[in-house]
């Protein structure tokens, strides 16, 4: 098992790992949208939320030595399921056919009360 550790991505707010590595598989934490270089929530609307934690998990996976298009699972964590169609717009403009596959849920509250999370098993 190893660490995976970026500067591309939010730092760990808590004891935990940005992503492991165990043989051939990326195993990431959750994602949310914060900018790196500022350390600030990126966006106001689910929307813009969703397509910076996208471009955190693609940084987080290009220096773990994948890549987005090796996802094989991704788990999307959002605060209003009434976003969901919005968020999908965003989502499909990073990922392709094959999509990988997904589960969605709506929780009530996430870390820095932002509106999405989304962690995601990737291949190397």
């Amino acid at each position: 098992m190893k660490e995976i550790s970026t500067e591309r991505a939010p730092a760990a707010i808590g004891p935990y790992s940005q992503a492991i590595k165990i043989n051939d598989m990326i195993f990431t934490s959750g994602v949310i949208p914060v900018d790196p270089t500022t350390g600030e929530i990126n966006g106001e609307d689910a929307a813009s939320q969703a397509e910076q934690a996208l471009k955190n998990l693609t940084a987080l996976l290009e220096d773990a030595g994948t890549s987005i298009d090796k996802v094989i699972k991704t788990t999307v964590f959002i605060k209003d399921m009434n976003d969901f169609g919005r968020i999908n717009e965003v989502y499909a403009g990073f990922f392709s056919k094959p999509y990988p596959a997904r589960s969605c849920v709506e929780v009530a509250r996430l870390p820095k009360d932002v509106l999405i999370e989304v962690e995601a098993i990737a291949e190397l």
